[in-house]
């Protein structure tokens, strides 16, 4: 018996790419949602790669399995601005150039966390790093959504202070 392949699209290849089409048409080119949780953003001055490829980076210097995408792309949110564009556009141009020599496409094309780290060590005296590393440190730790999920119960001087509350309740020590 002889096997036939068959070339071009199947139907259900051709429905999928229609709903992303029509989805892209609705959305914009300027949004970005995820795919494993209900959050979106708008970009209004960088582009969607650009946003994605933040969010990845400040995966890869603060990673955090425990927290989700939505709490990263808050912290990166402020690079979505006009005084931003200059050092965006360059830092990844600079990012994925580092890739390029190690091999890959880009940085966002890179699977292993391992393989990404290696570029961002590549670049991490550079401005851009830099910028984005210290930025996140608030943006990221100062939301208050994300204390619970490391344990940080907020300020406790409206409270009375640590040493009144919670200050030998440590189990890990």
């Amino acid at each position: 018996m002889t096997r036939v392949e068959r070339k071009g699209l199947t139907r259900r290849a051709l429905l999928g790419r229609a709903v992303a089409a029509g989805a892209l048409a609705v959305a914009g080119t300027g949004f970005i949602a995820a795919p494993d949780a209900a959050w979106a953003m708008e970009v209004s001055v960088i582009t969607p790669e650009q946003m994605a490829t933040l969010m990845q980076m400040a995966r890869d210097i603060y990673p955090h399995d425990q927290v989700a995408d939505r709490f990263y792309a808050v912290a990166v949110k402020g690079y979505d601005d006009a005084a931003a564009k200059d050092l965006v556009d360059a830092g990844i141009a600079a990012l994925n150039a580092a890739a390029q020599a190690q091999g890959h496409a880009d940085y966002l094309s890179i699977g292993w966390e391992e393989d990404r780290v290696k570029v961002l060590q590549a670049i991490e005296g550079e401005v851009f790093f830099q910028t984005v590393r210290a930025g996140l440190v608030t943006g990221l730790y100062n939301q208050k959504d994300v204390w619970p999920i490391f344990g940080y119960e907020g300020e406790s001087f409206s409270q009375g202070g640590y040493i009144d509350r919670g200050f030998d309740d440590i189990d890990w020590l």
